[in-house]
């Protein structure tokens, strides 16, 4: 009996670790659910209840002794790395080819990886999207390099701010507001030409995407509380780039 209980607190360390691993790397809820059934289920519990939100989950084994665990979600990002690696992870479990103890020291690993890159190639990569979009919203070449300058200092702006102040609505705010002043100055001074394209491309890598696309997929599958959150969060998001962009555009 005692052994039981041990090899199930055990499985519930481990489905527990897997999503919050997925729900803190951006992942939808409904994949966060059926990934640690499948990983209960692959280690003999067929019975298992979950609930969550973008800030909680709780998981609950029936068999063979009723437990249920809270595990408290503080940090949400975007990492799809991540989120490949806990899949992967998954597949092998259900394959039949990882014991508990193996697969709850990957997970570990997994959670303590960092960013694979680093921040020099994430704002490169914010500003050569920010000049894609630009010509993909029918700017002048003229204009690529004041797109891609703006948008790579906002985002470069808003990572710093985010790490040294942790308020999600104050660090996109500042860098959407730099964007502003960027695209300001760059046309004030001749080096840019059609501002209000340049503050449109410029902002796209702040835009919460893949918050949002998780808040209609969520609500579509019926995750009606974990869809609306995400939502709010959407929204909130988008307000503060608006927010940013108008406070500096007011002072024109």
């Amino acid at each position: 009996m005692e052994d039981s209980l041990r090899e199930e607190r055990e499985i519930m360390k481990v489905c527990l670790l897997a999503g919050q691993i997925m729900l803190q790397s951006g992942a939808e809820t409904y994949r966060v659910e059926d990934t640690m059934m499948r990983i209960a289920s692959s280690y003999g519990i067929d019975h298992t209840h979950s609930y969550m939100t973008p800030t909680g989950i709780i998981f609950s084994l029936e068999d063979p002794q009723p437990m249920t665990r809270l595990n408290r979600i503080t940090e949400r990002t975007t990492n799809l790395y991540k989120i490949d690696r806990v899949n992967t992870l998954s597949r092998k479990i259900s394959q039949g080819g990882m014991t508990i103890g193996e697969a709850y020291r990957e997970l570990q690993e997994i959670d303590r990886t960092r960013a694979i890159y680093p921040l020099w190639l994430n704002v490169l990569m914010a500003a050569l999207a920010s000049g894609c979009f630009l010509i993909m919203f029918q700017g002048t070449w003229s204009d690529f390099i004041p797109a891609m300058l703006a948008g790579g200092i906002g985002y470069y702006c808003s990572v710093l701010l985010h790490r040294l102040i942790p308020v999600k609505f104050f660090a996109e705010f500042s860098g959407a507001s730099m964007i502003g002043l960027c695209a300001v100055l760059f046309v004030k001074y001749g080096f840019g030409q059609a501002r209000d394209i340049i503050v449109i491309s410029s902002v796209m890598p702040l835009v919460p995407g893949l918050l949002i696309t998780n808040a209609i997929r969520d609500l579509m599958a019926g995750h009606l509380v974990s869809g609306l959150s995400k939502g709010a969060e959407a929204f909130i998001t988008s307000f503060a780039i608006g927010a940013g962009i108008a406070f500096m555009l007011s002072f024109q």
